[in-house]
């Protein structure tokens, strides 16, 4: 581990270049404690983000600190290895070694630090037990769940005691109802870990709900930063706008019905109890001049409060009581005369709302 503080914020201006290629230029500052989602599309630069703050790759220019630490810093010279960085990695497909057990591969990084092979297999096991891995403790990657390999991997960069945590598209390689499963898990250990967390993702959903703060990247840069309800009600771009048009909401669920702060929707998973999140495709909601015929559960009267027109398309933000984001033809904006200001029902096929558990406590 780097000498210094035990933990301290991350500051990090990342400047790298491949030849006369421009590929990232960015400035991240996470203070510990905090969570920060760096969300972007497939190349928006992610993955090089990941590599030169973990050591993998120089910056051209820029610096990293962490704490008192200077990391690395081209115009001094200084370069600080991986394995020197007190940063915890899980990297997007694990790279747990195949030919050793989970207890070796979690045991792993307290061996490249010098710890004796007893003690690093004990302290190995005290984050095996805490993840609920024991009964496959000596087992080989290749027989592992997903949801798993995921735990091992975890645990393999929290038992060196980092001082940040670095995630990598951590739920992506899971299916989802394991994905939705281990999301709970993973909130719970991001808010127990007491440095800085980056997490790595191009899933809204992931943002939204593992995150303090999202940091939109797209070709390289950053182009916002804020909460998601501010990325929401303010997108800054195309690709901000398609995220704020996702409809994410947290609400409480119970019988089929889920309340979203105050206002009741009907489901089709009668079997969710308790905190959850709710998406609803801005697509699958319809609009209408008076009451839908044949009164369907959910519908009610709103005001429309922005009217954005994109190519064919027009994205129609409503508010109150339930501010939704809805998508129709512009050919059906038109018949509609979607106007801010103008009262509109809304109606949602119960079978058009997604539902999963939110994070919260176990």
């Amino acid at each position: 581990m780097v000498e210094g503080t035990v933990s301290g914020e991350l500051e990090a201006r990342l400047d790298v270049r491949h030849g006369q290629s421009f590929l990232l230029d960015i400035e991240l500052s996470i203070p510990p404690g905090r969570t920060v989602a760096l969300l972007g599309p497939n190349g928006a630069g992610k993955s090089t983000a990941v590599a030169a703050l973990a050591g993998l790759i120089p910056v051209d220019s820029g610096c990293v600190r962490l704490g008192e630490d200077v990391l690395d810093d081209p115009q001094t010279g200084v370069f600080v290895p991986p394995e020197e960085r007190g940063m915890g990695v899980v990297f997007q497909d694990y790279l747990l070694f195949p030919h050793m057990s989970v207890v070796d591969n979690v045991a792993f990084g307290l061996r490249n630090h010098g710890l004796g092979r007893e003690e690093a297999r004990w302290r190995a096991r005290g984050w095996i037990d805490r993840l609920g891995l024991d009964r496959v403790a000596e087992q080989k990657p290749g027989s592992l769940s997903g949801g798993q390999a995921q735990r091992v991997a975890l645990a393999r960069a929290l038992v060196t005691e980092p001082r940040m945590l670095l995630l990598d598209e951590p739920l992506s390689a899971l299916d989802v109802t394991t994905r939705a499963k281990l999301r709970r898990e993973l909130a719970e250990h991001l808010t127990a870990f007491a440095g800085p967390r980056l997490m790595i993702t191009h899933d809204p959903a992931e943002a939204f709900l593992l995150s303090d703060e999202i940091h939109i990247i797209e070709d390289g840069r950053i182009t916002q930063v804020g909460s998601a309800e501010a990325i929401r009600l303010r997108p800054r771009t195309s690709y901000a706008a398609d995220l704020a048009g996702s409809n994410l909401f947290v609400g409480y669920a119970s019988d089929g019905t889920v309340d979203a702060g105050g206002h009741l929707l009907q489901t089709a998973d009668p079997d969710f109890s308790g905190e959850v999140l709710v998406s609803i495709r801005p697509s699958a909601i319809s609009l209408h001049r008076s009451r839908p015929e044949g009164s369907p559960r959910n519908s009610w009267e709103a005001t429309i409060g922005a009217v954005e027109r994109l190519g064919e398309r027009a994205r129609v933000a409503v508010g109150q009581p339930l501010p939704l984001t809805a998508e129709v033809t512009t050919a059906a904006a038109d018949e509609l005369d979607l106007a801010p200001g103008h009262r509109i029902w809304v109606s949602i096929k119960a079978t058009e709302i997604g539902v999963e558990l939110a994070p919260g406590p176990g």
